[in-house]
C-alpha cells in the first residue's frame, strides 16, 4: 500500500479526519490552531474554518452542517457560513478539560471523549451524546480518550493513550460492559492514537510515535503494519468514492526543530489505498 499525501500542512495537532461523501470532501481538525479544514480530493477545492474554540471530533449531521466536539462543549457548524453554535456543556468542574477523540457510534449516539489539557491522569471522561442532545456520561477516570470506535455488532473501541492500551466493551442498553483489553503497547516507545474500522471488522489504529498503522483482527491479532514518513500519526478515517482510502492525520506537536527538519511532512494529512473497504457510519439526527 502506498502511502501518498493529501494535503501537504504543517499541522500542530492534526486530529479527527471525516469523509463527506455527498461532497466528495475530507474534514479534518488542527486543535491547537482551532481551525477544521477540508479538501476534494477529486476536483481539488479545499477550505477552512477558523474558530474560538479548539474543535476536536467531527460527524455529518442528518439536517446538513458538522457536529463538532470543541474544549467543554458539542456543538453545530453551519458549513456555508462557518458559524458555531454550541449546544451541549459539560465537565464544568474540571477547566482544564478539552474534548480529544469522538465520533458517530453504530447505534446513532455521538461517542466521545475529554482529557486533562496537561495529560494528567484519570481527569478525562467518555460521553454519548444522543439525537435528542441528552448527555449521558459513560466512562471517568480516562487519561486521554482516543480510537472511539462503535461497530455494528454492539462492540466500543476506546484507547487510552496515556495508559497506551485499547480496550472493548460491550455496549449493553444505556450502560458499559467493563472493559477487557484488547492491545496493549505498555513498555513501548509508541501508544495507540486514532482508529478507524473496515468492513472485516479489523481495527485500523494510528500510533503515535510510532510512525506507523497497526490493522488488528477483531480477536486482538495484529495482521499488519503499515509504515509512515511521519512518528507522530494521530487518527484515521476511511473515504473515497468506494470508502476503500484511508485518510490518516499527524501531528508536528511536541517534535524539536532537530525532529521537523526530518520530517518535513509532518503535520500533513496522508492517503493510502486499502483492499477493503470503511464501513458507512450514520450521521446524527439531531
Amino acid at each position: 500500500m502506498r502511502v501518498e499525501i493529501a494535503a501537504r500542512r504543517e499541522n500542530i495537532l492534526g486530529e479527527g479526519p471525516l469523509w463527506d461523501e455527498a461532497r466528495g470532501r475530507l474534514y479534518w481538525v488542527d486543535i491547537r490552531a482551532k481551525r477544521i479544514e477540508w479538501v476534494e480530493p477529486d476536483g481539488g477545492a479545499e477550505g477552512r474554518y477558523d474558530l474560538a474554540v479548539r474543535p476536536s471530533a467531527l460527524a455529518l449531521r442528518e439536517a446538513g452542517g458538522l457536529l463538532v466536539a470543541a474544549d467543554r462543549c458539542v456543538g453545530v457548524l453551519d458549513v456555508q457560513t462557518g458559524d458555531f453554535d454550541p449546544r451541549v456543556a459539560f465537565d464544568e468542574d474540571r477547566p482544564n478539560n478539552r474534548t480529544n477523540d469522538g465520533g458517530m457510534g453504530a447505534d446513532g449516539r455521538f461517542w466521545f471523549g475529554t482529557m486533562d489539557d496537561g495529560a494528567e491522569p484519570e481527569r478525562g471522561r467518555l460521553y454519548a451524546l444522543s439525537p435528542d442532545w441528552r448527555l449521558a456520561t459513560m466512562r471517568e477516570n480516562i487519561g486521554i480518550p482516543n480510537g472511539i470506535v462503535g461497530v455494528r455488532s454492539g462492540m466500543l473501541y476506546v484507547a487510552d493513550s496515556l495508559e497506551q492500551v485499547i480496550w472493548s466493551h460491550r455496549v449493553e442498553a444505556q450502560a458499559l460492559s467493563k472493559p477487557s483489553l484488547f492491545f496493549s503497547a505498555r513498555g513501548e516507545v509508541f501508544t495507540p492514537d486514532g482508529a478507524a474500522i473496515d468492513e472485516d471488522g479489523f481495527l485500523w489504529s494510528a500510533q503515535w510515535d510510532g510512525a506507523c498503522i497497526l490493522r488488528f483482527s477483531p480477536e486482538g491479532g495484529l495482521e499488519r503494519k503499515i509504515d509512515l514518513p511521519v512518528s507522530r500519526p494521530t487518527a484515521c478515517a476511511f473515504g473515497g468514492p468506494d470508502l476503500s482510502t484511508l485518510f490518516v492525520t499527524s501531528a508536528r506537536d511536541g517534535l524539536g526543530a532537530d525532529q521537523l527538519a526530518r520530517e518535513p511532512l509532518a503535520g500533513s494529512v496522508f492517503s493510502l489505498r486499502t483492499p477493503v473497504r470503511g464501513v458507512r457510519g450514520p450521521m446524527f439526527a439531531g
